[in-house]
């Protein structure tokens, strides 16, 4: 049996999120690699692999969202929600400013940042050629 306790809303939990001048940043230590591990180590541990020639799987609807946004009024939580570290903000060429890079080859297809982004503005689809995670031993 199941219990509903609020009307599902597609996009309610993107639209928690508060503006980074309304909260404390959370410092985390740095893994040990003994009972804490950095994401790309995890990454490699799911077996995730993608077709090099294939579509991008992950887009924005707007590319000036992230940064004019998101970055701007959230502090780039891309950079933070994935658990697979897809979403990073590197500097522009230039020097001036950043840009969101999206590594796709890293997702594992939790769909957390269709979820999450606060903007809605990250496309997922589901990738061709059936690559994605191979959780073996499980």
């Amino acid at each position: 049996m199941f219990i509903i306790l609020r009307p599902f809303s597609p996009g309610l939990d993107s639209n928690q999120l508060k503006p980074a001048k309304d909260c404390t940043p959370i410092e985390y230590p740095k893994p040990d690699g003994k009972i804490s591990f950095d994401l790309l180590s995890s990454v490699a541990l799911s077996g995730t692999n993608h077709e090099h020639n294939q579509p991008a799987h992950l887009t924005l609807r707007d590319d000036s969202v992230p940064v004019n946004k998101n970055l701007a009024l959230y502090d780039g939580p891309e950079q933070r929600f994935c658990p697979a570290g897809v979403y990073e903000f590197v500097p522009l060429e230039s020097g001036e400013g950043s840009r969101l890079q999206i590594n796709a080859q890293n997702c594992v297809h939790c769909k957390t940042c269709d979820i999450k982004d606060p903007s809605q503005n990250i496309n997922w689809v589901v990738p061709e050629g059936g690559g994605g995670p191979a959780y073996n031993g499980m």
